[in-house]
């Protein structure tokens, strides 16, 4: 049974494959940051669409900052990293 790592280490080896290398630390879509904010987002639409009392206008809002603050994240994240060669 594949572990989670091997499965990371193959969707990087396959991403480099298709897209060459990258300079970023993980693959964005490998992150927990990735999925909380596609969690967290759905379930703020979603409370939306149910509650009476919770405007569309402030949910998109609410996502706006969500999404916001994850490319922020990932921005940091990016920019303590060193330039890996295509060596590695």
């Amino acid at each position: 049974m594949a572990t989670r790592t091997d499965v990371g280490r193959r969707a990087e080896r396959a991403s480099d494959r298709i897209m060459g290398v990258h300079d970023e630390t993980r693959w964005g879509v490998l992150t927990g940051e990735f999925w909380t904010m596609i969690v967290v987002a759905l379930a703020v639409l979603i409370a939306a669409a149910i509650a009476d009392n919770f405007a569309a206008r402030s949910a998109w809002w609410i996502v706006g900052v969500i999404a916001s603050a994850y490319i922020v994240s990932r921005g940091l994240a990016k920019s303590g990293t060193s330039h890996r060669t295509p060596d590695r």
